[in-house]
This record gives C-alpha cells, sequence and structure tokens, in this order.
C-alpha cells in the first residue's frame, strides 16, 4: 500500500519536511509519496497532512480562504494523521493567548490544548535544547520564536517539556510540535507521526 502525506504549503520550513517525510517512509521501508501542496482536492485524497510553521495568522487566512482548514479538520475526525509545527502547532489548538486572539488568528481547534504564542521570546531568542521525548528518546530540538502549550486535558499525552512549558503533545492521531524537528537530520519524529496511520 502507498501513502500519500501532505505538507501545506502555505508558509514556513515546507521543502524541509518534505524531504524529511521522504526520508522517513524510507527508512521505515514504506511505500509512499509526500507532495507540498497548497490544493483542497490533493490535501483531501492524502493519508497524512503535515501543517509546518510560519506565521500562524498569515497561514490561518491561507488555509480558511483555500478550504483547506476543512479539509484538515475532515482528515483529523478521520483518523489520519496531522501534525502541526511550530505555528501549525498553534493552529490545531482549541485555545489560544490574548495574542492569538488579538491577532483574531482563527484555530481549527482540534487539540484540547492551550497554546501561547512566542512563549520563548522573539526571534532572537531561538535555541536548541536536548529534550526526552517520549516514544522517541532524546531529540536535540530547535526553537524558533516557537510557542508553548501552557495546559491540556487529560486525554491529551504529554511527549515532551521544558521546564513548566509542554513542547510536545498528542491527542490520538493528532501531534502537536512546538520545535522545527525538520531542521535536524534526525528522521524519528516523522517516523513516529508515519507509525500513527
Amino acid at each position: 500500500m502507498s501513502f500519500l502525506i501532505a505538507v501545506i504549503a502555505a508558509q514556513g520550513d515546507v521543502e524541509e519536511h518534505v524531504l524529511m517525510a521522504r526520508m522517513a517512509l524510507k527508512e521505515l521501508g514504506m511505500e509512499g509519496s509526500v507532495v507540498a501542496t497548497i490544493d483542497k482536492k490533493e490535501v483531501a485524497k492524502s493519508d497524512a497532512i503535515i501543517l509546518p510553521g510560519g506565521e500562524s495568522t498569515t497561514i490561518s487566512k491561507l488555509i480558511h480562504a483555500k478550504s483547506i482548514a476543512e479539509e484538515i479538520k475532515k482528515a483529523a475526525k478521520e483518523g489520519k494523521p496531522v501534525m502541526g509545527t511550530c505555528a501549525g502547532s498553534i493552529l490545531l489548538a482549541k485555545h489560544g493567548d490574548k495574542q492569538i486572539e488579538r491577532t483574531n488568528t482563527e484555530l481549527l481547534r482540534l487539540m484540547d490544548i492551550w497554546v501561547k504564542r512566542n512563549a520563548f521570546g522573539r526571534q532572537r531568542e531561538s535555541f536548541q535544547a536536548k529534550l526526552n521525548v517520549k516514544h522517541v528518546g532524546e531529540f536535540e530540538a530547535v526553537f524558533i520564536r516557537a510557542p508553548a502549550i501552557m495546559k491540556v486535558d487529560s486525554n491529551v499525552d504529554i511527549l515532551a517539556k521544558i521546564d513548566d512549558y509542554i513542547v510536545a503533545a498528542q491527542q490520538d492521531n493528532l501531534l502537536a510540535i512546538t520545535f522545527h524537528p525538520e531542521l535536524t537530520n534526525d528522521t524519528r519524529l516523522h517516523k513516529y507521526f508515519i507509525s500513527l496511520f
């Protein structure tokens, strides 16, 4: 069986996610293709979706304008794996902070998580940190103007934390990762995402 993974090409490290997902499929010995797309029909026929980082308000406007938001919601409800990284993790949330409300960012409201935008500061406060990620192990994470998950409901599994901040969480087939796994050479998080098929 061949799988199709759609990387939403709105903004951010789209090509990096495409390359990492292709490498992950290959390393798992699985047949599949990975496409960067902003086409509603292509998103609809995909088996899994990656929502990369960028600027959450801009991405939100674009995916709603192109009706891709509806396709992501449909895929999530059908049990297809959906992963949001950095700004993508903000969009998966049901609850945002005052900054998200102030910018009128329309969230997908799929995960029972509360997110804070720019939780670690601005661009110059970007950093790398070794994390212990559940199901994956030690992972060198890259944070760029990263959000954080402040709180989760009991049906959400916390996968990684920095101090009191949750930086990776899972709710069934949905993954919210506040850092950038695509900016490393480590395919394990993408492999874990693909294992949710």
